[in-house]
């Protein structure tokens, strides 16, 4: 196959496979999204979604979190690692959102990515999941993937959401991005195929 038949393969069994993509992080609004997500850096979505309930219900808007004293957010937050700074970024974005934002999440790349803690693959995941603007937050499980599948060369996760946004409709790049996600955790692990025995490795190169 073509990379450009390899993407169209891909894209329908994988919209077979997944016609329905809950965003795996629980979440109420698109600050406590902006939470979340910046809680899974280097920590998984179980783990995050053990750890949120306790910090949502004492805030769960920007208002509130800013008055929570950092070390309350850091002794809550400590089972999703690199506490200090994520907790230190959870304040002071807090405070940004309120003073610069009235109080409120920006749907806007540049606006997000200029606060603390928060990178271009959070702001993508945000933009995409709360706003529902066209975005393909990348991941490093999305890279391998990609890689794996032949759809990118790119060293890291900025060329390959560039090469994946060729490859793919805007319109799927939301959903895209999970299904991906879902289909490399359930049948395609770094360590669970060896780009040969999933499914998908198996009907693209075989």
């Amino acid at each position: 196959m073509l990379k450009k038949e390899r993407a169209g393969h891909i894209l329908r069994r994988l919209e077979e496979l997944y016609p329905h993509t809950p965003v795996p992080l629980d979440h109420s609004n698109p600050f406590t999204l902006l939470i979340a997500v910046l809680l899974s850096a280097q920590c998984t979505d179980v783990r995050v979604n053990l750890v949120t309930p306790a910090l949502f219900r004492l805030a769960d808007n920007p208002r509130k979190m800013m008055k929570v004293p950092v070390e309350k957010i850091r002794e809550i937050i400590r089972p999703c690692g690199l506490s200090p700074r994520k907790s230190a970024a959870i304040s002071e974005l807090s405070k940004i959102l309120v003073e610069q934002h009235g109080g409120e999440v920006p749907a806007d790349f540049d606006a997000l990515e200029a606060l603390p803690g928060v990178g271009h693959k959070t702001a993508s995941v945000v933009m995409a999941q709360a706003f529902g603007v066209p975005a393909f937050p990348v991941d490093t499980h999305i890279h391998r993937l990609a890689k794996r599948w032949k759809l990118t060369a790119g060293k890291n996760v900025e060329q390959t959401e560039r090469d994946l946004k060729k490859l793919f409709p805007r319109e799927s790049w939301n959903k895209l991005h999970l299904q991906i996600i879902f289909y490399g955790r359930e049948h395609c692990s770094a360590r669970g195929c060896d780009g040969k025995t999933c499914m998908l490795c198996t009907e693209l190169f075989s």
